[in-house]
């Protein structure tokens, strides 16, 4: 094993329409855009290889796996009085209890961000709504056949 370890962050790419989540692996240099930016704050997805797309990003965990939170602001590490997810899940009706977690800001510590899909290229968009609309000609061409016979 060598001394130094090749630092990669990680992104999910998650999509709404199928349920799938895509990891990309991103170096230093490629994650910098990150920097900076909050839960709730959309990029372009060219970033992560993925041109046309826009991202929304929901979550991500630091170096130590401390879960980030949309309440707490800032870039820092706190413990506070959680009663709910994310960074606690209560067993008992409730439950509350104090946990370390993560501010809603993107810093150099985060190593896992999360994003979802929330605008699609307008190619993928427009084969969509052809598909729709033949399929609806088929749907009124059948109707139209059962009616005559």
């Amino acid at each position: 094993m060598s001394g130094e370890e090749e630092l990669y962050y990680r992104i999910n790419v998650s999509d709404p329409r199928t349920g799938k989540t895509k990891p990309v692996h991103l170096t230093p240099e490629q994650f910098r855009p990150f920097i900076g930016l909050k839960i709730g704050d959309i990029i372009d997805g060219s970033v992560v290889g993925m041109s046309g797309y826009k991202l929304q990003i929901t979550g991500g965990t630091d170096k130590d796996g401390f879960p980030m939170r949309p309440d707490v602001h800032g870039g820092v590490r706190v413990r506070i009085l959680l009663s709910g997810p994310p960074g606690f899940r209560p067993r008992k009706p409730g439950e509350r209890r104090r946990k370390t977690v993560r501010g809603n800001t993107i810093t150099d510590d985060i190593i896992q961000v999360n994003t979802r899909i929330v605008a699609w290229p307008e190619k993928e968009e427009g084969a969509g709504a052809e598909e729709a609309k033949e399929a609806a000609e088929e749907a009124k061409t059948e109707e139209q056949a059962e009616e005559t016979s």
